[in-house]
């Protein structure tokens, strides 16, 4: 009798790991953008806002070097604005100063998303009139160590 099935692992005469690409008259889709995980919070306003980080960078206002962390915000659900948290270097050296070491950068982003939070309590953030520049708050020596104290640090 012969046995129905082999133990013998099967192996193709043509078969690649790699499989090489082939012409296509079809020209490459674009990279679509980050997908961005959108988060809600409920204001003492009483509006539930709806908000996604964009991007943070190092900037400049009024001469002034810091953090600038830009969001997008939605308080309707059907359009959406930019708003803007500025954090001042100089709040950040002042602490470092005062506390032995630097705020880290995981840090120094929490201090601009608890800022972003007390502007929605305040109910200050609201979409910039047209042909004006987005909303901005600020984080300086004035706030900085409300914001850490939110934190726990």
């Amino acid at each position: 009798m012969q046995p129905c099935f082999k133990s013998e692992p099967v192996v193709w005469k043509n078969s690649h790991v790699d499989f090489h690409p082939r012409p296509s008259n079809n020209p490459r889709m674009p990279r679509p953008d980050a997908v961005r995980r959108v988060k809600s919070y409920s204001a003492a306003d009483g509006y539930v806002y709806q908000y996604y980080f964009f991007e943070g960078d190092r900037a400049q206002r009024n001469g002034a070097l810091g953090g600038e962390f830009t969001y997008v915000v939605s308080v309707d659900r059907k359009s959406a604005f930019p708003f803007k948290i500025f954090v001042a270097q100089s709040a950040l050296e002042a602490w470092a100063k005062v506390n032995g070491r630097s705020l880290t950068s995981s840090e120094e982003y929490a201090v601009a998303k608890m800022r972003l939070f007390q502007a929605f309590d305040d109910g200050s953030v609201k979409p910039a009139l047209e042909g004006q520049q987005p909303g901005e708050v600020l984080v300086d020596e004035s706030n900085l160590e409300e914001m850490l104290g939110r934190l726990g640090i």
